[in-house]
């Protein structure tokens, strides 16, 4: 509909109540509206009558079997295949073209475009030539697409227009608009709008400066004030130009400055003002740091018949919703399909106990019996291996613990400077993950932080912000890369960015000589050097440094099990920053159960685009046309090869393909030199098209370079797919990625699942979505061994990472983890009143299990109450069912918190049964029954029994909400 926010529409029977947006994330409402305006959801139409036409036009143009046509059949069935657009003349007797939709007045503005229009027609015929032979898929001729060259100019001609040229004719005319002076911003000098000042002083000129937002006007005017500058507060260009202020400032959109001599104005953008800054309109909500949870969460997603583990039953199959009917009280159910077509019914109240089983076996996920002993088994085996894992794990992080590192004094005005110079505005995520590390580094605990966002994300700056802090108090940066190409980018970064100060910065890499590498070596044990960045030979044993206080480690997933264990002894030593893109399972399973911290990066940069992936079978003409289309707007091509056998024999046959492109080569293989002149060349763009190896993977930065075409895409792992895929789209242009694949019966399993995930995974921001989907297809990988598919077959990830956590909290307590207790003691609470969603006020399956399960894990009343507010927006009205099912939670909350397994309160009375270890007072007890022996009576040594009429459902709750409150004010302490 061409609008920022999706619509909810509200019905009162077939009325229309109201109409509101709302936020697709939160699914919250935002604000009401009168109307909707509706555009058509296609340029053609897919009537009855239409689809005549177009098979009617289609035989009158083609002479091919249509049967053997898959557009054609599409169409005739009434779907819109890929590209169908390319047919649109067939739904119409006549075409319209954009200048039947234009006012007869309108002012065109024109370059000269004659070449590009020439150049432009003739790319279309050479494609209608290479693609018109396929009889299965017959195409149109450009000029029944295309408005030729001659069309174009005597439409052009109704018009009134202005040709834009650097020729000087008869008819031409000159606009005397120059650039204005340099007037930036200097926030390390004591006057900091000096510029701006010499050159009000020294000119005449008039000075108006645009700002974004009304917001960012008060900030320019807080800073003009503080210098003593005094300016007027305009609404539009005609005010100041009939005015005479001689500074003043407006709301507008504006990129570029200009100054107009004759009538002695300048107009300044504030991101002239600012330098470089790019300033961007963003919502700068901070997100909640369950970003990770939330992320997680959406993969519970049950289709029938897929896995899932019951922590009392083991793994059964998922078989839906049903309702049934139990004492004369309807209830809703989770069916579970266990061996033998054993079924159990797990009540929505207890979804907490049931979670989906995430492994990576595939077809040979394990079918427990109900009742049988093998589920107890596998649980077993698995928590004595957790045991062993988790003391290991507890092992290094005691001893990062208990080693004091340095804590470093919170920020000073230094590094503000340097964070001013950052030439972008921090995104939300950005910013919050600065804060964190730079929050962990002014603690006496030595840091161990993952940092995930996808590339071209920020991450980098992050580290440059850590990096300043620990260089300004006299610690060295070690930064460890896996690629020497990524050395060297990271090189010349660091070095812009930490230009303006007297910091040191050296690499160690295969582009150095020996001599250059045993220089460094020794500035570093002497201190010489301040950030030193390199490959895997940072770590090695001759490498010394005099006071290391940060390691900042990028795409730790690349280096090996030797490098990890050194890596593994120095977290103990110094503060750890991790940069990854998609961390790998291991990474992720320390992340998540709280052994490292973790910060996502999530939002993207201002104008990125997402990239779009395509997968296709290996095809000449796609080949062809994927990277033509990228050259003719200028653009440049990563074309993968992973093979150096036969690369230069691809790169010839590209050549022939594409006579016009520039060709160079790139592999790891080449002499250091010769591969460092390959880059240069595309870098500064004397080639075009680079057939290369997976050396380009991790640290090219080439905005330019926006399509990548992968070959045998099948062969890549989910992360290395998409950490290829971000080396293009990292500027505000959109970006392509082909995935090339020989035929599906060739392809694994698991290819054809990591490539499903990528194409699902296209937004940005997917990286960490990525990784969880990993977990899935790799398995989760052992905690610490060499292994990355570990053994967690037998119960799950899921299952595997809660025992984990539980362990590992047992021993930090100095407890023996108890391998026989029960993963939760659940409470469960039977009130026999009807608590459920209804099948009429939700009829989706899946919404109603997801928001159970929300109901199930909420935490507080506060969580609770969040939902129902939520559910109200969203499907209006709670039922009384629903009602029941909220209050039945709270009960629920509440008991689970005082220590008690069962509450059961019915019309006549009930009883709630304690657990062993419950925080109740006995004493409490004891007194509830003495001051009333006729309505309490104790019927066992931990089951509290009681009587009183509660047949109204209000009394009921309001009775037992009473009783849970009277024990809970006498707790025992624990």
């Amino acid at each position: 509909m061409g609008t920022d926010s999706p619509f909810r529409i509200e019905l009162f029977d077939d009325e229309v109540e109201s109409i509101r947006t709302f936020d697709p994330e939160s699914q919250r409402s935002k604000q009401k509206v009168s109307a909707i305006d509706l555009l058509p959801a296609r340029e053609f139409p897919l009537s009855a009558s239409a689809i005549r036409l177009f098979q009617d036009q289609w035989h009158q143009r083609f002479h091919v079997d249509a049967r053997t046509c898959p557009t054609y059949l599409d169409v005739s069935q009434g779907l819109a295949p890929p590209g169908i657009e390319y047919y649109l003349p067939l739904f119409f007797e006549q075409v319209g073209t954009f200048f039947d939709y234009l006012p007869k007045q309108i002012l065109i503005l024109t370059e000269r475009i004659e070449t590009q229009l020439d150049q432009l027609w003739e790319n279309a015929l050479q494609r209608y030539e290479s693609l018109r032979y396929d009889i299965s898929r017959p195409i149109l001729e450009p000029k029944d697409l295309l408005l030729r060259n001659d069309e174009l100019f005597l439409k052009l001609k109704n018009y009134p227009r202005i040709d834009f040229t650097d020729k000087e004719g008869r008819s031409s005319a000159r606009f005397d608009i120059y650039p204005t002076p340099d007037v930036t911003v200097n926030d390390r000098s004591n006057n900091p709008l000096e510029k701006l000042q010499t050159y009000l002083t020294g000119n005449h000129a008039r000075l108006l400066i645009a700002t974004e937002s009304a917001g960012r006007r008060e900030v320019v005017d807080a800073l003009f004030r503080k210098n003593g500058l005094k300016a007027q507060e305009i609404n539009s260009w005609t005010e100041f130009v009939e005015s005479d202020h001689s500074l003043a400032l407006c709301i507008a959109p504006l990129d570029r400055s200009m100054y107009l001599p004759q009538q002695q104005i300048a107009l300044i953008s504030e991101q002239q003002l600012f330098g470089e800054r790019v300033l961007q309109i963003r919502r700068r909500q901070k997100e909640k740091d369950h970003a990770a949870e939330l992320v997680v969460r959406s993969l519970t997603e049950l289709n029938i018949d897929d896995a899932v583990v019951h922590i009392d039953h083991g793994i059964g199959r998922y078989q839906g919703l049903q309702t049934l009917e139990i004492n004369h009280q309807i209830h809703e159910f989770l069916c579970l399909l266990y061996q033998d077509d054993a079924k159990l019914y797990v009540p929505v109240s207890d979804l907490h106990l049931i979670s989906r089983y995430a492994s990576s076996e595939g077809e040979s996920v394990p079918w427990h019996r109900l009742g049988g002993d093998a589920w107890q088994k596998a649980k077993r085996k698995a928590a004595e291996q957790i045991r062993d894992v988790a003391a290991e794990l507890l092992d290094i992080y005691a001893r990062r613990e208990a080693k004091k590192g340095f804590a470093y004094p919170p920020p000073d005005d230094a590094y503000q400077q340097f964070t001013s110079a950052f030439p972008f505005e921090e995104t939300a995520d950005q910013a919050t993950a600065i804060e964190s590390v730079i929050s962990d580094m002014t603690l006496t605990k030595p840091m161990d932080r993952l940092i995930c966002g996808d590339v071209g994300f920020g991450k980098t700056e992050v580290a440059m912000r850590a990096a300043f802090l620990a260089v300004q108090h006299n610690r060295q940066v070690a930064i460890l890369v896996p690629t020497t190409l990524l050395a060297e980018q990271h090189l010349h970064s660091f070095r812009d960015r930490f230009a303006d100060w007297p910091i040191n910065i050296e690499s160690i890499s295969r582009f150095k000589s020996k001599k250059q590498q045993r220089a460094i070596i020794q500035t570093a044990l002497t201190g010489q050097v301040d950030i030193l960045i390199g490959t895997h030979a940072l770590i090695h044993d001759g490498l010394r440094f005099k006071a290391l206080g940060l390691l900042i480690i990028d795409e730790e997933h690349r280096f090996g099990v030797r490098q990890k264990e050194k890596l593994k002894s120095l977290r103990s030593e110094v503060d750890v920053l991790t940069l990854t893109a998609t961390p790998i399972p291991r990474t992720l399973n320390l992340s998540m159960m709280g052994m490292r911290d973790l910060s996502i990066i999530a939002t993207p940069p201002s104008r990125r685009l997402s990239i779009k992936t395509f997968i296709h079978r290996k095809a000449n003409p796609l080949i062809k046309e994927a990277i033509q289309r990228e050259l003719m707007r200028g653009g440049q091509v990563y074309y993968l090869h992973n093979e150096v056998r036969t690369i230069e024999k691809v790169a010839d046959e590209l050549k022939q393909l594409i006579p016009e492109a520039r060709l160079s080569i790139g592999h790891g293989q080449m002499r250091e030199r010769e591969l460092e002149q390959v880059m240069s060349d595309f870098y500064h763009k004397r080639s075009n098209v680079l057939v290369c190896t997976t050396i380009i993977e991790t640290g090219i930065d080439i905005p330019n370079a926006n399509t990548i075409i992968m070959d045998r895409a099948d062969k890549f792992g989910l992360a290395q797919i998409h950490q290829l895929r971000g080396r293009v789209g990292r500027s505000h242009h959109q970006a392509y990625a082909y995935l090339l694949t020989p035929h599906p019966n060739v392809m694994t399993a698991d290819s054809v699942k990591r490539l499903e995930a990528i194409t699902q995974a296209e937004e940005l921001g997917a990286g960490f979505v990525l990784a969880t989907h990993d977990l899935e297809i790799r398995g989760a990988g052992e905690l610490l061994g060499e292994q990355q598919t570990g053994n967690l077959h037998g119960i799950g990830y899921g299952l595997y990472m809660e025992m984990l956590e539980r362990t590992v909290t047992s021993i930090r307590q100095g407890k023996t983890p108890n391998l026989d207790q029960p993963l939760r003691d659940a409470t469960e609470v039977t009130l026999h009143l009807p608590a459920l969603i209804p099948e009429d006020y939700l009829p989706d399956v899946h919404t109603r299990l997801v928001l159970y399960k929300r109901i199930a894990n909420a935490a507080n009343h506060e969580q609770l109450r969040e939902l129902q507010v939520e559910m109200i927006d969203r499907f209006g009205l709670l039922p009384s069912t629903v009602k029941n099912l909220f209050r039945v939670t709270e009960v629920k909350l509440q008991a689970e918190r005082l220590g008690i397994k069962k509450v059961d309160v019915g019309e006549k009375g009930g009883k709630i049964e304690f657990l062993q270890e419950t925080r109740v007072s006995a004493s409490e007890i004891v007194s509830l029954v003495q001051s009333n022996p006729h309505q309490f009576r104790l019927t066992s040594a931990n089951q509290l029994s009681f009587e009183d009429n509660m047949e109204d459902r209000e009394k009921r709750f309001t009775q037992i909400e009473k009783l849970l409150d009277r024990l809970s004010k006498q707790q025992i302490s624990k």
